[in-house]
């Protein structure tokens, strides 16, 4: 019996079928095996040593780890574990490769790295060496998702580390709550704006932000990718210097980022040290469309445009936010909010699945954008910075870029309220 698999957990599966309909890969793909309960089945089947784990790589690792099947499962199994247990027995049985090591432990937890990587990607389109690279026959040695992502890298402002670093941005009123800000490494890349658009939000809405310097990268890529310890490393330092800085909240505006915050309980829940801060820790966490849906923005600025919502899997599977920014859209004034049909379908994007199961992805996003046809938005309101790439990508494949923009919700609700400055 092979004991570092949740072998428990698969047991509990009733094989009922009801998880079957939510699962993006069974609904494209059309085979059992790559099911939610096709899957726990094949892992209960390596835990009793009747299959290797090479027997059944192919169908785990074509699971995008969105956790809709738990959403829809009636007898509340949790699939996030048992997946979690499989990747994590792979990595161990396995080296992984050194670029995906070298990123995943010392570049995104790595603050000085990051801040190159933005710098380089600002000067890069800056200098409109973009636009050279692009006519020129370079990007052809890259293979087709590099060269994909590339033609739709949003524009990027590197954030003012002077603005940023350990200040108190004081609220426009007697404080709420004074709450701290994470900021995570990729979105800080990509999209710095819309965090400062967040800091701002949470001030005009009565909250005191609390930047805290010290803080690392959440830890969830690494742990998607079966390195449990070095995702409790990181875990460990967000917690103690978030600890130092007494806030009542720990908000962010990224969706994976925040499942994983809110999961830091989990997994530090053997060890008996940590296990009570870990708790503190993720019962503060928070996305922070809940925290604006409790208060009364300023709108002053009507937005008349079609909207629909596509939302973030681990905001609506893992920490349970399914209403709150359907409710802030329709609270916009001059919004016209139409549903996406299957919204609770993921995008496709999943981390970086979208550049490791490239084909598999973009049939899963295909699918996603003749929903989104179907409701002809102007405007596709993401909460996670990979869904949001992942849309702008399936817009300009279906090319309605000239129709159709995709923004993050903090954007949208920054716009009403006329906030424009960034810190």
């Amino acid at each position: 019996m092979n004991k570092h698999l949740a072998y428990e957990e698969t047991i509990a599966c009733v094989q009922c079928g009801y998880c079957l309909p939510s699962c993006p890969t069974y609904v494209t793909l059309g085979k059992e095996r790559y099911s939610p309960r096709g899957r726990i089945h094949l892992v209960k089947m390596v835990a009793e040593g009747k299959l290797s784990l090479d027997d059944i790589s192919d169908s785990l690792e074509l699971c995008l780890g969105c956790r809709a099947c738990e959403d829809v499962c009636p007898t509340n199994i949790k699939y996030g574990k048992i997946f979690e247990s499989y990747k994590v027995e792979k990595t161990e049985n396995e080296q992984m490769p050194f670029i995906e090591q070298f990123v995943m432990q010392k570049v995104l937890p790595n603050k000085f790295w990051m801040q190159i990587l933005s710098h380089s990607l600002e000067w890069y389109q800056k200098t409109n060496m973009d636009k050279l690279v692009r006519k020129s026959s370079i990007l052809s040695i890259f293979p087709e998702q590099i060269r994909t992502f590339e033609g739709i890298t949003p524009s990027i402002t590197s954030p003012k580390k002077k603005h940023r670093d350990s200040q108190v941005f004081k609220s426009k009123e007697k404080p709420k709550a004074r709450v701290g800000f994470f900021t995570g490494c990729v979105m800080d890349v990509f999209f710095a704006r819309v965090n400062d658009l967040s800091i701002k939000l949470l001030q005009y809405a009565g909250y005191e932000v609390v930047m805290i310097k010290e803080q690392t990268c959440c830890g969830a890529l690494q742990h998607h990718s079966g390195d449990k310890s070095f995702a409790k490393k990181l875990a460990k330092q967000n917690i103690a210097v978030f600890e130092k800085h007494d806030v009542d909240y720990v908000v962010n505006s990224i969706g994976g980022c925040g499942a994983m915050l809110v999961e830091y309980d989990e997994l530090l829940a053997d060890e008996p040290e940590w296990v009570s801060r870990a708790e503190q820790f993720a019962e503060k966490s928070v996305d922070i469309s809940v925290l604006l849906n409790k208060s009364s923005l300023p709108f002053v600025k009507e937005i008349k445009e079609t909207v629909t919502y596509q939302p973030s899997c681990h905001l609506r599977n893992v920490q349970n936010v399914k209403h709150e920014p359907i409710e802030l859209l329709t609270s916009i004034p001059g919004i016209r909010y139409l549903p996406l049909p299957d919204m609770e379908m993921c995008c496709g994007s999943a981390g970086i699945y979208n550049l490791v199961h490239y084909d598999t992805a973009m049939k899963i996003l295909d699918e996603k954008m003749d929903n989104v046809k179907s409701v002809a938005p102007d405007i596709i309101v993401t909460s996670n910075p990979g869904c949001h790439l992942q849309m702008c990508l399936g817009v300009k494949r279906a090319g309605l870029e000239k129709k159709v923009k995709v923004l993050h919700l903090v954007e949208l609700l920054a716009e009403a309220c006329n906030i424009h400055e960034t810190l």
